[in-house]
């Protein structure tokens, strides 16, 4: 799989492939006016008084030129808007997304049982096969922006958006939140994952299990903590407490690449650290520290969290 993608000039997918070409035709068309323009320029320094043919500079230059560039730009970019990816969940893999303060709530549909399989910060997705995101936030706006894979999406609070993207080969695309959000917008950041078809259905099918039971002492102990410092208040880990979404869902946290909205690898020191003070990583967070745990039990639970995948 190929490392994470975070450039509208890296295209993964139909749409993005067209945002791209936008791009270059304004870099292109934008660097040769301004080669003309310093040129232009040059030529005046080198002359004196007032240049022949003034008025016709100023109405073919000033005027004419930019009406019929911006003119067949606008003709063009719109004939190429219609070719995007209509925004319908008809026929498309239905995926909700939620922007919070400053994380992402990802929930997807079993397909064997019907229920809500709860995710956060990673979105996976078969390749060649349109996925529709159903965009909203609970707090304030945020806005997904995914440059290798589609545009950008605002989420407004008490609305749904959608957002249609497709991934044509397997890799990892970077997402971010690009509306400022507070303290740690910079920080909230997203990754989609692109998966063949197959990788992406028994993928799903494991997510849609509750969590594996501690099969050691030390797991053990490590559940037992999780439940003891009451992280049952804020966060759900199926079949071992149920129904908290104040944060995120950590039933299958150690299969996911990163914690704090793609801050840290997953790795059991940094999911050690992340736990003992939040705010040292990501000042503002509303997670609050766990720094009076010895370390014999930080560890524990951090290896447990570890083993959930």
């Amino acid at each position: 799989m190929s490392g994470s993608l975070h450039s509208v000039l890296e295209p993964g997918g139909w749409d993005a492939a067209i945002i791209s070409g936008f791009a270059w035709v304004l870099f292109g068309a934008g660097t040769v006016i301004f080669l003309a323009v310093m040129a232009l320029l040059l030529l005046s320094l080198r002359r004196q008084g007032r240049p022949a043919g003034a008025l016709l500079w100023i109405g073919g230059g000033g005027i004419a030129f930019p009406v019929l560039v911006l003119s067949a730009l606008l003709g063009w970019s719109t004939w190429r808007s219609t070719q995007l990816a209509p925004q319908s969940s008809q026929g498309a893999l239905s995926i909700s997304v939620t922007g919070k303060m400053w994380w992402w709530e990802v929930r997807y549909r079993d397909p064997a049982s019907g229920r809500e399989i709860v995710s956060a910060n990673e979105i996976r997705i078969p390749t060649g096969r349109a996925v529709y995101l159903g965009l909203s936030s609970a707090d304030v706006i945020h806005s997904l922006w995914l440059p290798s894979l589609a545009g950008k999406r605002d989420m407004v609070p008490g609305r749904v958006t959608g957002l249609t993207l497709r991934a044509d080969k397997p890799g990892i695309y970077r997402g971010q939140c690009a509306e400022y959000c507070g303290a740690q917008h910079a920080k909230m950041a997203l990754h989609v994952v692109a998966l063949a078809p197959q990788e992406f259905d028994a993928w799903l099918a494991g997510q849609g299990q509750a969590a594996r039971p501690a099969d050691s002492p030390l797991l053990e102990r490590g559940r037992a903590a999780f439940l003891q410092q009451r992280c049952q208040a804020c966060h759900t880990i199926r079949g071992v407490a149920e129904e908290a979404r104040l944060g995120p869902d950590l039933t299958h946290v150690g299969g996911r690449m990163h914690i704090g909205a793609g801050l840290l690898r997953t790795h059991r020191d940094s999911l050690a650290g992340w736990i003992a003070d939040p705010q040292a990583a990501k000042p503002g967070v509303f997670m609050p520290g766990s720094q009076d745990l010895d370390q014999d039990t930080l560890h524990a639970l951090a290896t447990y969290l570890e083993h959930l995948k």
